[in-house]
């Protein structure tokens, strides 16, 4: 398995790079520039800023220099945020990301997987129309609007939580708190969809028929031997969609505002900081890489059929 592993992420090296190049390229592509401002600068002083950051060369030759900077760590200075590299900028905010996107995830999988099960033992019954009804709701209602709801009802109108903001001066767990719940169900809503569907069909299996045969009771069958199976679509989802969510929600950053690397994301595009929109896009290409390869390796020691393949 680890010898899968390192090909795995030899061969990814490819593909990083044509996302480099690809975001590199469209990045200069787009129309403004990091010192193109409501207030025109001086020609003079906005070409010695474009000296010193290399924008007055050729697009090739600057992609060329940014890939010898990763080469040697260096994800380069910051365009907009004086005094600041774009590894300081994102150090600042992935703590902020990570917690967020990991407690989502674990708040997803304890309840959607919760919801997907009971719906499966329940199929066509109150329970199963209830967490499919709460599932569809889940999918159509996106983070836009259900961040602003919460915010209404639970930090104005009734002031149980703060409706936005991260102190750094204290722990800060409860400024999360709506973030992770708003961010959170959407995951819900496909993981107990999936959940569902693949405890279903499991559980119409001939090993679950021949656990239930030899007399075994319910809920080891359901728990030792359904479920262990049941869980591997889920496995496959958890790997790109964690990735998304400890990259930085750029929405949910942005409604709650929250010091972490989608909302950095946003404004390093709005004001066109090349550098740091690059940073985030490496950092987000190199978790969907890692994490997909973690979900594979979950899932084979999972799977036994799929470590004989």
């Amino acid at each position: 398995m680890l010898a899968l592993a390192v090909r795995r992420l030899i061969v990814a090296i490819p593909t990083l790079l044509a996302i480099i190049a690809a975001a590199f390229v469209l990045m200069r592509a787009a129309p403004g520039g990091p010192f193109t401002k409501e207030r025109q600068m001086p020609p003079e002083i906005e070409r010695r800023l474009e000296a010193k950051y290399g924008l007055d060369l050729p697009v090739g030759e600057q992609l060329t220099r940014y890939l010898g900077g990763l080469m040697r760590g260096d994800f380069g200075p910051s365009m907009t945020y004086k005094d600041k590299t774009v590894i300081e900028i994102i150090a600042e905010g992935a703590p902020t990301s990570a917690i967020l996107g990991l407690s989502a995830m674990a708040l997803a999988l304890l309840v959607g997987g919760g919801l997907g099960v009971a719906a499966a033992l329940r199929q066509n019954h109150v329970q199963d129309y209830a967490v499919m009804a709460i599932a569809i709701a889940g999918v159509c209602l996106p983070p836009l609007v259900i961040g602003p709801i919460l915010q209404l009802w639970l930090g104005v109108e009734w002031g149980i939580l703060p409706s936005q903001g991260l102190h750094r001066d204290e722990i800060g767990l409860i400024y999360l708190i709506m973030p992770v719940i708003t961010l959170s169900l959407p995951l819900i809503a496909v993981i107990s969809r999936l959940m569902r569907a693949s405890m279903i069909e499991t559980l119409r299996s001939n090993a679950i028929r021949t656990a239930r045969a030899k007399g075994l009771p319910e809920a080891q069958v359901i728990w030792r031997h359904a479920l262990p199976i049941a869980v591997l679509p889920v496995v496959s989802y958890v790997g790109p969609a964690l990735a998304g969510v400890m990259a930085g929600s750029f929405v949910i950053e942005t409604v709650f505002q929250l010091p972490g690397i989608g909302k950095q994301f946003v404004l390093a595009a709005q004001q066109r900081d090349y550098t740091l929109v690059m940073g985030v896009v490496l950092i987000y290409s190199f978790l969907i890489i890692l994490l997909n390869l973690a979900a594979d390796m979950l899932y084979r020691a999972l799977n036994p059929r799929a470590r004989e393949a």
